[in-house]
């Protein structure tokens, strides 16, 4: 499923990831697997709540059927610019057999179209910079949380609310390379900025979101993102042709880690930072930070994906072969050494978020005090009544979210197959305890009995 930028929006939001509803055979793999229980069955096919999907894209990866998608752009949206400038992740340089330095990957961008090619990593170089000197000249609420997973920034807006305030008012690296990209191409070539287009090459739908709905900004800096999966033949079949080297400014081992978990928190130089990667794993540590469990903890550097972005669900290497691959790119990248000490000295107060960050209330109980405080009641009275099996029978992924989707109307206690089973069990036994009581009686009491049993057990069965 591929579309352009002129997708159609949500009111409030907008995802990268899709469900294909012809593949979708109903089966619970996506509802147990999502960690902010944003996936539904009902009528034998999944659904996403929209309010609550972070776009991490656990659901693409678990999925056996292919029945969740992430939208992204075609690589012809590169044409709608005069210029085209490609944005590759440092993941992007891991997925190749054989090639251990960057050149010949970066040589086959400039083949697919591009006008110039700008290192994600010589971003994440700058925003490197930028958090280390905010770490140390501000005084801010600890740990500090990284802003460059989006996954985990929405989650946090979901889930733990109250951690907003630590999250770095820094944007990602994504966006800093193309802010820069575009101003040092304009002032290179001479050309007006509007005439330059920025385009990521992404390991996630998350960035897509990012891209679409920003988070911290008015607008994205980026005009474009465009799949791994999606460029990945083409330039494959380019590197194996041969090429001849592009001469850019390259990245640096500093900003090239990035691409693995720790080498954010390496490369900010906190001495007392934390790296967590796999989104259940980050839930977990961001309860404990909610807790106070960490309170000699200056940095958090949490990816959604386990191994971070090579373990992306738009890659196409295994994660951990990308890993290795990409610890040798880094050795060769080892002996860059990075001078921008121009750009470094404004990146500060350039590269700010320009919004504040809102907490998405979808998990708050609506109405007034008082209405509130009876829906809660109610949800605890009819999770009380379930089995507390969390076994996703239902079409909601926990107990407690079914009877949440109770109270709220969505279902109702008959989706539970354990209390449904009780309910034909009772009627069963009902029936037969009638027909016993019928052999015992006249003959037109008997009729009159197995009538009003028969009325009774057709109104009984309306109701389930």
């Amino acid at each position: 499923m591929k579309e352009g930028s002129a997708l159609p929006k949500n009111e409030t939001y907008y995802h990268s990831v899709r469900l294909d509803v012809e593949k979708c055979k109903g089966c619970t793999i996506c509802l147990k697997h999502c960690p902010t229980e944003a996936i539904r069955i009902r009528n034998n096919r999944a659904t996403i709540l929209s309010e609550r999907c972070i776009d991490c894209g656990e659901c693409i990866k678990v999925c056996k059927h292919h029945a969740k998608v992430a939208v992204t752009d075609p690589l012809d949206i590169i044409h709608k610019k005069r210029y085209a400038i490609a944005l590759p992740a440092p993941t992007l340089y891991a997925q190749f057999p054989g090639e251990h330095k960057a050149t010949a990957i970066i040589a086959a961008l400039f083949r697919l179209g591009f006008d110039d090619v700008f290192e994600v990593a010589r971003g994440a170089e700058v925003v490197s910079y930028a958090i280390g000197k905010t770490l140390i000249s501000q005084d801010r609420t600890l740990p500090v949380i990284s802003s460059a997973c989006p996954a985990i920034v929405r989650m946090i807006q979901i889930n733990f609310p109250s951690l907003i305030e630590n999250i770095i008012d820094i944007v990602s690296p994504m966006e800093a390379a193309a802010k820069i990209a575009k101003e040092e191409f304009a002032r290179k070539h001479g050309v007006p900025a509007q005439e330059i287009g920025a385009y990521f090459i992404t390991p996630c739908a998350a960035k897509v979101t990012a891209v679409r709905a920003p988070i911290g900004q008015e607008e994205s800096y980026v005009d474009g993102v465009i799949s791994i999966l999606d460029v990945y033949t083409a330039m494959n079949a380019f590197i194996k042709e041969g090429f001849e080297p592009f001469e850019i400014d390259r990245a640096s081992a500093v900003g090239i880690r990035w691409a693995a978990p720790g080498g954010e928190a390496t490369a900010v130089g906190s001495r007392n930072a934390l790296c967590v990667d796999g989104i259940e794993n980050v839930m977990r540590v961001l309860e404990q930070i909610e807790n106070n469990r960490f309170d000699r903890l200056d940095y958090f550097e949490g990816l959604a994906c386990v191994n971070g972005c090579l373990g992306g669900p738009l890659t196409v290497e295994n994660a951990y072969v990308a890993k290795n691959r990409l610890n040798r790119i880094i050795k060769h990248a080892e002996q860059k050494k990075v001078n921008r000490t121009a750009i470094f000295e404004h990146a500060q107060d350039t590269l700010r978020m320009t919004k504040p960050i809102e907490p998405n209330n979808v998990l708050q109980l609506e109405g007034s005090i008082f209405e509130r405080l009876e829906k809660a009641e109610r949800i605890e009275q009819v999770l009380a009544s379930l089995p507390g099996l969390d076994c996703g029978s239902c079409g909601s992924p926990t107990c407690r979210a079914l009877a949440w989707d109770i109270v709220h109307g969505d279902a109702s206690e008959m989706n539970c197959i354990h209390k449904l089973n009780e309910r034909i069990s009772a009627l069963a036994s009902q029936m037969i305890e009638l027909e016993r009581s019928t052999r015992f009686s006249s003959p037109q009491e008997g009729e009159k009995t197995q009538l009003r049993a028969k009325e009774e057990s057709s109104h009984e069965a309306f109701r389930v």
